[in-house]
């Protein structure tokens, strides 16, 4: 999917001249589930994206087709109610957050693109990102990437339900080619680092499963998140979340807090202690500390988070004692999705067929592999 099929679909079906943008979808390098607890978190924009063909119309509708899924959907451009097709409502929640402060008249999108469904590379933030960024343009709305980032993160809470951080949205908007983004999810300061890959690529596996967890689960550590903060507040009025919380000071609710809450805020501190740690990594192009970092961080997800799953485990035990491998750990929300796989070059082609092979005899399913290049954030094509 390209610019091309995503501008000839939209001239076989509206009338007039889009813009048309180019929204990424977004690798986690390392920090996972960090950024609903304040901390941070290290992504990337990649070059996997979504391309929406946006215009004006005079007839008061909003009109949206989604190219890959051939459906369409069309509402009142002033009134309209959540869409029964869940794809619809990460630009019908952009339009709504729009409209809460902006005029804004009806318009027709088409959208598609090669990011891959359920793998974790936020296609639904992408989504929601592109279409806010076009309305912005579109309608010469003036609001800053910033405005923009803070925006669809609403849509996503507010609107879809979902009750995450900030991070996906960030690295969408913001990404820089060739460049990782060191974020703090509290202040929203960054820092950008040079990705000197030299001989080595980023790998995604992609497990093609999800066993429908992630909504309920991923609210419920949030939950188990808060309520270890709310314990240690009463004697650590500093600790406002778990980024204010040292090992240290968590060690002395060893008693106090449930073994479960007391695992989940162990792991968050000691993921953003690995996510400045990666940061130092990279500084000092030194990508076997980082490497090392990557498998930590997926042991945490497993043992003290609990969001991976079987097939998740098994791609990076497979891949861990590989010498052309420096780093594998799972990446996004967790229960099925995508490993995220340090690899050299060279090695490429022999790892996917040999770990493809031993997916299919493990659990029967074709496994899916996606080279990950660091790329620009959203821009106008």
């Amino acid at each position: 999917m390209n610019r091309e099929v995503v501008l000839h679909k939209y001239n076989s079906l509206f009338e007039g001249i889009p813009i048309i943008i180019k929204s990424p979808g977004r690798i986690n390098l390392i920090g996972e589930h960090t950024d609903y607890n304040m901390g941070f978190v290290m992504p990337a924009a990649t070059d996997k994206a979504i391309y929406i063909a946006i215009g004006k119309n005079n007839i008061g509708k909003i009109r949206l087709h989604a190219i890959n899924l051939e459906d369409t959907v069309e509402v009142n451009a002033l009134n309209f109610e959540k869409s029964d097709k869940s794809w619809a409502n990460y630009l019908l929640g952009a339009a709504h957050q729009l409209q809460k402060k902006h005029s804004m008249q009806g318009f027709d999108c088409v959208f598609g693109g090669d990011i891959p469904l359920g793998a974790g590379m936020s296609s639904s933030s992408a989504l929601a990102c592109g279409t806010a960024f076009s309305l912005n343009k579109l309608f010469n709305l003036s609001l800053s990437k910033r405005d923009l980032v803070e925006l669809c993160h609403r849509v996503e809470v507010e609107y879809i339900g979902v009750n995450g951080g900030i991070m996906d949205q960030f690295a969408i908007i913001f990404g820089k080619e060739n460049q990782v983004i060191k974020l703090d999810c509290r202040s929203l300061e960054v820092e950008y680092y040079e990705a000197n890959l030299n001989d080595y690529e980023f790998i995604l596996f992609d497990t093609q499963v999800s066993h429908n967890l992630v909504a309920t689960e991923y609210n419920k550590r949030r939950a188990e998140c808060d309520e270890g903060v709310g314990v240690i507040s009463r004697q650590y009025p500093t600790v406002k979340s778990l980024r204010d919380c040292s090992l240290e000071i968590l060690g002395n609710y060893k008693g106090n807090l449930n073994d479960i809450v007391y695992k989940r805020c162990e792991y968050v501190i000691q993921e953003n202690q690995r996510v400045l740690g990666a940061a130092e990594d990279f500084q000092n192009n030194d990508l076997k500390a980082f490497g090392q970092k990557m498998f930590a961080s997926h042991d945490g997800l497993k043992n003290k988070y609990e969001v991976s799953c079987p097939e998740l485990d098994f791609l990076v035990k497979i891949v861990k004692d590989d010498d052309g491998v420096l780093g594998a750990r799972m990446m996004g929300g967790g229960f099925g999705g995508c490993t995220i796989n340090l690899v050299k070059s060279e090695n490429i082609e022999v790892l996917i067929a040999s770990t493809q092979n031993a997916y299919k005899q493990k659990f029967g399913i074709t496994l899916k592999a996606y080279q990950a290049n660091i790329s620009e954030g959203i821009s106008v094509l």
